[in-house]
């Protein structure tokens, strides 16, 4: 799984503002709409739903927001830091500061799944999640994070 495929350099950021869960969700949407060619409603409506089914913050300042977007035809998503630690809900009360958006088709759920998993291994490796927590630009941001994943 190339990471570096779902989540480009031009789909990160950092200093996103989202004063509380349900605003950080609007500004992800705004941004996948954008560089994805999708309204931002739509993206924004299946964020909404997937979230009120249980948080999607899994803990450790780390949220995976994510949905399946009719008409996509392979996983794609976002990376984002946000300005402020937020409270997403997740499980160890932990506020998020980094959120991995995914947006994939209603015919590809399993490849969502391996794209999670490939998510969580990455963070796993030494000391990618606190080098993404201290880059001081974009570029540091991704590279953090992508790392050697792209081989």
């Amino acid at each position: 799984m190339n990471l570096a495929d779902i989540i480009r350099p031009e789909h990160a950021f950092i200093g996103v503002s989202g004063a509380t869960k349900w605003r950080a969700l609007r500004s992800l949407a705004e941004k996948a709409g954008k560089a994805f060619d999708i309204e931002e409603k739509i993206i924004l409506q299946a964020l909404e739903s997937r979230e009120n089914l249980g948080s999607t913050g899994i803990g450790n300042g780390i949220a995976v927001p994510h949905a399946a977007i009719a008409g996509m035809t392979s996983p794609r998503g976002l990376l984002v830091r946000f300005a402020q630690p937020l409270d997403f809900e997740a499980i160890d009360d932990v506020p998020t500061d980094i959120a991995f958006m995914l947006l994939f088709g209603e015919s590809n759920r399993g490849a969502y799944l391996n794209v999670l998993a490939a998510i969580a291994r990455r963070l796993q490796s030494d000391g990618v999640l606190m080098s993404m927590r201290k880059a001081k630009n974009v570029d540091e941001f991704y590279s953090s994070f992508i790392g050697d994943s792209r081989t």
